[in-house]
C-alpha cells in the first residue's frame, strides 16, 4: 500500500492513531520557527559539539505542548506500525543548498533542518550516532551517489532491503528519525515500513518458536566498515511471545540451517504482505520505532544534478546508561 501523506485524517481526538500523520497548524509552527531559528542562529555552530546537543536537548521542553504531548503518547505505544509522521518542519526549503554527492555526506553546520531534527530527537530520547558510521555524527545525510545505485544502504538508489536499523548491533537505536529535505525528481521514492506487531498475526506458530531461538546471524551493514568482531548466532523475535521485539536485517541476516531459512522467508513474506510505503515530503519526518518496525525504501532514479532525493538520519535512545560504557565520556558517540 502507497501513501501520500495529505490523504491522512489526523482529527482523531485524544488517541491519535500513531500511523497517521501528525501537522503542525500555524501556531505550532511560528513557535518551531522560533526555537529552530534561536538554535541555528550561530553560524560557527557544530551539531556535534556536546554544547549545542545540550541546548537543543533543553530547547526541546518548549516545543508545543500537543507536539510533546503525541510523542509522550507514541513512546508508552507506538501502536501497530510503530511509526509516527510530523508534517511541516522548518527544512529551509527555500534556500537549500545542493544535495550532497559525497560518500559519508553528514551534516556539521547548525543549518534550520539539522535543529528542526535534533529538536524533535531530544523529546524521543538521548541522541547518539556510532563512530564506525558517518564518523559518529549526530545527523546524517542520505543521499544516492554515483556509483552505489545497487548499494544495499543508505548511499543506493535502488530497492532497499526491508531492515532493522543496525540490528546486528547490541546497542542499535530505539527510535530512527527521518526527515526529508527534498525527494527524488519523479516523487516515486518512498520509505517502506513494516511491523512485526501486524506481521506476527500471520506467521505459523512453528515459524514462531524458530523466530525465537539463535539460529540467524545478523552481519553489520557494508555503511559499518570493518574491524567489528564476529556476529553470533541470535533469534531474530525476543522479549513477549505475544509482543516481541524484531531485530533482522534481509540483507545482512543469514539464517542457519533449513527449518530457520524456512521460517525467515515465511516472516519475510509476512512482513511484505503488511507493509506500507510512504511518500514523503519536504517538512515531513518520519519516526520508526527501530524495536518493531523495519524500513527499506522503493527505488528512484538519481540524476547527480545537486536536486536529488534528500534525507537527514538521527538515532534515539531511551535508557542513556544503557549506553554508557561505550559512549567516552558521556559523550553522544559510541563506539
Amino acid at each position: 500500500m502507497t501513501t501520500r501523506l495529505d490523504s491522512f485524517d489526523t482529527a482523531l481526538g485524544d488517541r491519535l492513531d500513531p500511523a497517521v500523520v501528525f501537522a503542525l497548524d500555524e501556531s505550532d509552527r511560528q513557535l518551531l520557527d522560533d526555537l529552530v531559528a534561536g538554535l541555528a542562529a550561530d553560524p560557527d555552530a557544530r551539531v556535534d559539539g556536546d554544547d549545542w546537543a545540550d541546548a537543543a536537548r533543553t530547547l526541546s521542553n518548549r516545543l508545543p505542548v500537543r507536539l510533546r504531548r503525541t510523542i509522550r503518547r507514541f513512546r508508552r505505544d507506538p501502536g501497530l506500525e510503530g511509526v509516527l509522521l510530523i508534517r511541516g518542519l522548518p527544512v529551509g526549503a527555500d534556500n537549500l543548498p545542493s544535495t550532497p554527492k559525497d560518500s559519508g555526506s553528514v551534516e556539521r553546520r547548525a543549518t534550520p533542518s539539522a535543529a528542526a531534527l535534533m529538536l524533535l530527537s531530544a523529546q524521543f530520547g538521548e541522541m547518539g550516532a556510532f563512530r564506525q558510521e558517518k564518523s559518529g555524527a549526530l545527523v546524517q545525510n542520505i543521499v544516492p551517489i554515483a556509483g552505489n545505485e545497487s548499494f544495499q544502504g543508505n548511499e543506493g538508489s535502488e530497492s532497499l532491503k526491508m531492515h532493522i536499523e543496525d540490528g546486528f548491533h547490541e546497542h542499535r537505536p530505539d527510535y530512527v528519525g527521518l526527515l526529508c529535505l527534498r525527494n527524488d525528481h519523479d516523487n516515486v521514492a518512498g520509505l517502506r515500513t513494516a511491523s512485526i506487531r501486524r506481521a506476527l498475526p500471520l506467521l505459523s506458530e512453528k515459524s514462531r518458536v524458530i523466530l525465537r531461538e539463535p539460529r540467524f546471524v545478523t552481519h553489520p551493514p557494508a555503511s559499518f566498515g570493518a574491524g567489528l568482531p564476529p556476529a553470533s548466532a541470535l533469534p531474530l523475535l525476543d522479549g513477549d511471545p505475544g509482543d516481541p521485539d524484531i531485530q533482522v536485517d534481509f540483507a545482512c541476516t543469514e539464517p542457519q540451517g533449513a527449518e530457520a531459512e524456512a521460517a525467515m522467508a515465511e516472516l519475510s513474506r509476512a512482513l511484505d504482505e503488511v507493509a506500507r510505503t510512504f511518500v514523503l515530503e519536504p517538512g515531513d519526518l518520519a519516526v520508526l520505532d527501530n524495536r518493531l518496525t523495519l524500513h527499506g525504501r522503493t527505488s528512484f532514479r538519481p540524476r547527480y544534478d545537486g536536486a536529488d532525493r534528500w534525507l537527514q538520519r538521527s538515532f534515539m535512545y531511551l535508557d542513556a546508561r544503557r549506553t554508557r560504557p561505550v559512549r567516552e565520556a558521556d559523550g553522544n558517540v559510541l563506539s
